[in-house]
């Protein structure tokens, strides 16, 4: 198969500088680990539904994917446009940053997700005018996922999401992120914007916009964990949280507890709401 390279020299200032993308992102990777409280998930208070990882350990990972994301950023400054070439590029790069990862944090995975997720973001945010908007971010990053990984190695295709695509026909990050990323765009987005301009603080905003996603993602972390009927109870009492006036009221906050507990004792993490609310705080930085 014949590749046609898309190459071409950016002039200065027509895209957001690689480091500053990577450390928007590694930002984003931050605010969501020190978020608190988040049900299922490591936060200041502890690990969650989680027994081999705490926030300490997610700071870690974080700081030591930025020069991955870097590199990412800049493989994509050299393409006009999404391309197979581009995809396979960063294919590569991610699966060195995971490497890295690894190696930071013994072993565990805190952040494969997110290196997929924010990978294809600041990738396609380097490649787009400075001040283009979280709509154009995540449209273009979902025509640099819909092409293929002719490198991709068997086992990255055997793991839990595979399990559970197989099994449930769930469509997980991949799907996700194929997509343009809906969730992030079309629900985290506008329940962050929602609950800021209902006075919630920012904190209570960001929970708000954890509740949104855990209320409709077809997650397939918590579907390996707990199978539907775990993944239900989870939307049902987040979707419980919202209808109560969200994270800031009274009433919110004491089922945000509930669901908190409920979680940590069914050992249901959800860790794909977690990496698409990091997303959504990038592309908030982005736009703000």
């Amino acid at each position: 198969m014949t590749v046609t390279s898309s190459r071409k020299p950016l002039s200065a200032g027509s895209a957001p500088n690689p480091d500053r993308l990577a450390d928007m992102a590694v930002h984003a990777l931050v605010g969501e680990a020190e978020l608190t409280p988040k049900p299922g998930l490591v936060d200041r208070r502890g690990q969650g539904a989680h027994t081999d990882m705490d926030v300490s350990l997610m700071l870690r990972s974080a700081y030591r994917l930025r020069p991955g994301f870097g590199h990412m950023a800049a493989l994509a400054t050299r393409h006009r446009h999404p391309c197979l070439e581009l995809r396979e590029e960063l294919a590569a790069a991610g699966r060195r940053a995971e490497q890295d990862m690894l190696a930071a944090t013994g072993g565990v995975n805190t952040h494969r997700g997110a290196v997929w997720t924010l990978g294809l973001l600041v990738a396609a945010a380097a490649m787009l005018p400075a001040g283009s908007g979280a709509a154009a971010v995540s449209g273009t990053a979902g025509r640099i996922a819909r092409f293929p990984d002719r490198a991709c190695p068997p086992e990255a295709l055997s793991g839990h999401g595979a399990v559970v695509r197989a099994r449930y026909g769930a469509h997980g990050a991949r799907g996700q992120a194929a997509a343009g990323f809906p969730h992030v765009v079309r629900v985290a987005l506008p329940a962050l914007a929602a609950a800021r301009a209902r006075g919630a603080g920012e904190d209570r905003a960001q929970l708000d916009a954890l509740m949104a996603l855990m209320a409709s993602l077809e997650d397939t972390c918590l579907l390996h964990r707990g199978g539907p009927a775990g993944l239900r109870r989870v939307q049902l009492g987040a979707s419980r949280v919202i209808a109560a006036g969200g994270c800031a009221t009274a009433a919110g906050t004491a089922l945000l507890n509930c669901l908190d507990t409920e979680l940590a004792r069914g050992r249901l993490s959800p860790g794909g709401s977690a990496d698409l609310l990091a997303a959504a705080l990038f592309l908030d930085l982005l736009e703000t």
